[in-house]
């Protein structure tokens, strides 16, 4: 068996036993992957001040998010079509983020619905939403999600418009889903993914089947869904959001400095800082550039999240250290269980946990809140 000593190597196990479609879904950006490719690479470019002969016996990675402890702060991302990297996949990742002890956030275009996810739990969870055209439908999954217990609502504000992503077009990833003799015959390559899948029922998308008047089958919802992202949301919907929902809500696309002194004057509890993983608009600056101004702008009036690029626990630390208050995982944690199931996600959260920990003490830090920008040679 391959021995997993980094995000990397469950990367390549999930491009092996997962569809060419599906690996694809997730390891891809928009257009020419310029801001997918950068999210990445600004953070490699940062470079830490190595500290020493300082006593770091004891250090913890602990800290919390909107009040949850948590064993380090990170998030599970919400990713859609989870459940077709691995069966079951939303189920399984949600399992090893509430063993590890950190939050699992499922998304409105997920394979499991919340109630999957809720009956196989026992520690609340996150909903990512979307504002679709269909507000009675919205208002009903807003309903959905408190049935469930989630404990924070994500509004996802970056998807107005789908972003062109070529891997999903040359796969037939389209709307509806085309069906070629190379994606076929690449399907029939992955024996042990179609035994898997064959012993579910989740097979569709487990928000929307059931729910949405007149589209039963795979085809028909995502043709709904297609003609449902709506361009005319605004700041009066995320209002009507957050009365409908009256919780805590995570308001996540944040880039800019305006969007994000908007996001804190109507009462959000938290923002992530995003460019949706450099799959929407190709060309925008990566996420840890967007950063720093963002929270000295609006750091003290709330939390302030990350992701994109984030493979690694010293990922995680350099966005600690340029002002994060937390991070949400993806791309990372799809690698891990189309790799190996729950099992992949654990290593994923693991690998990244013990990465955290060492840079931390390499730099000579005992807890997170010790980490700051002064820990970073060259911040942006």
């Amino acid at each position: 068996m391959a021995v997993i000593t980094c995000i990397e190597d469950l990367r390549l196990l999930h491009k092996k036993r997962a569809p060419k479609a599906f690996y694809d879904y997730v390891d891809a950006g928009s257009y020419t992957e310029d801001t997918y490719r950068a999210n990445s690479a600004d953070l490699a470019a940062l470079k830490l001040r190595q500290r020493v002969a300082i006593d770091i016996s004891v250090r913890s990675t602990e800290s919390k998010m909107l009040g949850r402890k948590v064993t380090m702060p990170a998030a599970l991302a919400p990713v859609g079509s989870t459940g077709m990297q691995w069966a079951d996949g939303e189920i399984l990742a949600a399992r090893a983020a509430e063993k590890f002890g950190v939050p699992f956030t499922l998304s409105t275009m997920s394979i499991c619905s919340i109630e999957d996810v809720a009956e196989s739990t026992t520690v609340p969870f996150w909903f990512q939403l979307y504002v679709m055209r269909d507000r009675d439908f919205v208002k009903r999954l807003i309903g959905r999600a408190k049935a469930a217990k989630c404990s924070a609502l994500m509004l996802t504000l970056d998807l107005q418009i789908l972003g062109q992503r070529h891997k999903d077009l040359k796969n037939g990833l389209t709307v509806p889903p085309r069906i070629t003799i190379g994606n076929g015959l690449d399907v029939l390559t992955k024996p042990a993914w179609v035994l898997r899948m064959l012993g579910t029922r989740r097979r569709s998308f487990g928000n929307l089947a059931g729910h949405v008047k007149g589209a039963g089958g795979i085809v028909a919802l995502s043709k709904w869904t297609a003609s449902q992202f709506d361009p005319t949301l605004d700041w009066k919907d995320v209002e009507w959001v957050k009365n409908e929902w009256g919780g805590k809500l995570i308001l996540k696309g944040i880039q800019d400095v305006e969007d994000a002194k908007t996001a804190a004057s109507i009462g959000a509890d938290a923002i992530v800082v995003s460019n949706h993983g450099g799959r929407q608009l190709d060309g925008a600056i990566s996420s840890i550039r967007a950063l720093p101004p963002i929270v000295d702008a609006v750091g003290d009036r709330i939390e302030v999240w990350m992701d994109g690029g984030i493979r690694s626990g010293q990922d995680l630390f350099k966005a600690l250290a340029l002002g994060a208050k937390g991070t949400l995982i993806g791309r990372a944690f799809n690698f891990g269980l189309g790799a190996m199931g729950e099992t992949g996600v654990t290593s994923a959260l693991e690998i990244i946990q013990k990465e955290l920990d060492i840079t931390m003490a390499l730099c000579g830090l005992h807890t997170i809140g010790e980490i700051g920008r002064g820990i970073v040679l060259n911040p942006y």
